[in-house]
């Protein structure tokens, strides 16, 4: 049982040169990040320790409804518990799916998170959270980050006892991919022939591109390139030790609260335009793509089913249908499935039931998994997994992992895919991949292989 926290107001810094001034310099750290020019949502930075009993997190109860009374507060939703990931293939192996370890990185792993600072982009606040025992203690410590954030901000001649924040890319590498463009395009025809014979409808299929590095990259650095080019609502950096996860996420997974879930699968992508006249045709073409609403559909209709294994009858419903949201490199076709959970329901039901993801393995979902690990050559690891928090009180945000990079002490890989189905065009996949996997290479200073460009 973790305890009870409290909260103490701040004065506002950057969160990002808060981040480096102090949790960014601990073995254990997090930033879950909102986006460098937000104004709505939430961002936490902290500290933690390593989880070593993951299923306390599995048995946090889900399905009791907030009071009336008693809403999240004034300095949000996450109340302390934990902050991790979940990788794609140990989900996998628990749904009956043939799965292959991936020893790089751990495919699960939590934070206990009891101190950090909270911060609300909306009202541009923030606060030292911490157990009340410690709250002092905290909120001082946290006081020094923000003088040191704002030291660091200063002219040149002041002195600033927080390390420099530095944007500059490393020497450029070309990464490695697992399959060749013409590979990845005869793997769709595969994927295409098993749609044929009635054994899946859609297929996310994926690949890994591997940028080795000699000495590791600093996962700060990483971080704050990928946010400057790809923000995101949920993007953000969990480490641990030698290991660490960089994400500018823009697919919220799972979020639960007051005894209500709700999931927002993304299938359909389209670069931005050259143009504001360019980009609106763009977003216009992707909301009317009969292959992308099929696609989006049917994901629908999988998470549908997934969260009625954990809701009340006649409770699940479709919140927002084929809704176009644009991010700085791309457009997404968006939607939302509610809806309330059994009072018995915990985290562990809630991921049995709906992990891993539709969105990232196609329908009918073992089908989909069983047929995408003979095709796709290796493992997932952590991409296609999920990461966020969980909170002690029962509520939890968790974003899929996509658009992200994994840092592990030989390197970094970024994976990437797309969704096929019947209509799709090879040529067309083949560069959705490279769109989406060329913003987390460039922020490790990686460019494509060649032909996907």
């Amino acid at each position: 049982m973790l305890p009870a926290v409290a909260a103490r107001p701040l004065a506002w810094v950057d969160p990002a040169a808060m981040f480096a001034a102090g949790p960014s310099r601990a073995a254990h750290a997090f930033w879950l990040d909102a986006g460098p020019d937000a104004t709505e949502g939430w961002s936490w930075l902290g500290v933690g320790e390593p989880e070593t009993d993951p299923a306390v997190v599995d048995a946090v109860a889900l399905g009791a409804p907030t009071p009336a009374a008693s809403p999240a507060g004034e300095w949000g939703p996450f109340r302390g518990g934990w902050v991790g990931w979940l990788g794609y293939d140990g989900a996998a192996a628990g749904a009956g799916a043939p799965a292959v370890t991936d020893a790089t990185v751990p495919d699960r792993m939590w934070l206990r998170a009891g101190r950090f600072v909270a911060v609300d982009h909306s009202r541009r606040r923030m606060w030292a959270v911490a157990p009340v025992s410690d709250l002092d203690d905290f909120a001082l410590q946290a006081s020094g980050w923000a003088a040191d954030a704002e030291a660091s901000a200063a002219p040149a001649h002041a002195v600033a006892s927080a390390a420099p924040l530095s944007d500059a890319a490393p020497a450029t590498a070309t990464a490695s991919a697992r399959v060749d463009p013409a590979a990845y395009a005869d793997l769709i025809g595969r994927c295409r022939a098993a749609i044929r014979a009635g054994d899946a409808f859609q297929l996310c299929l994926t690949t890994r591109f591997d940028v080795p590095a000699s000495t590791p990259f600093d996962p700060v650095a990483v971080h704050r390139r990928l946010r400057s080019t790809s923000s995101a609502h949920h993007g953000g950096l969990i480490r641990s030790g030698d290991v660490a996860l960089v994400s500018a996420s823009p697919e919220r997974f799972l979020e639960a609260a007051g005894g209500v879930v709700r999931t927002r699968p993304i299938k359909g992508t389209r670069p931005r335009g050259r143009n504001a006249a360019d980009d609106a045709a763009r977003a216009a073409e992707l909301r009317a793509s009969v292959k992308e609403r099929a696609e989006n559909v049917m994901i629908v209709d999988l998470m549908r089913n997934d969260l009625s294994r954990v809701c009340l009858p006649a409770t699940v419903a479709v919140d927002g249908l084929l809704e176009v949201e644009s991010y700085p490199a791309v457009h997404q076709l968006v939607s939302t499935v509610a809806g309330r959970l059994r009072p018995e329901a915990t985290v562990g039901d809630l991921l049995a039931a709906a992990f891993p993801a539709g969105s990232m393995t196609g329908a009918p979902k073992r089908s989909a998994m069983t047929i995408l690990h003979d095709l796709e050559g290796g493992p997932r690891g952590v991409f296609a997994g999920c990461f966020g928090w969980v909170g002690a009180d029962g509520a939890l945000d968790l974003a899929m992992v996509i658009r992200s990079i994994v840092l592990h002490p030989g390197g970094a890989y970024v994976g990437a895919g797309g969704g096929i189905t019947w209509g799709s065009d090879a040529s067309a996949e083949v560069a959705e991949v490279g769109l989406k996997a060329r913003a987390p290479l460039a922020a490790l200073g990686a460019t494509l292989p060649p032909g996907w460009s």
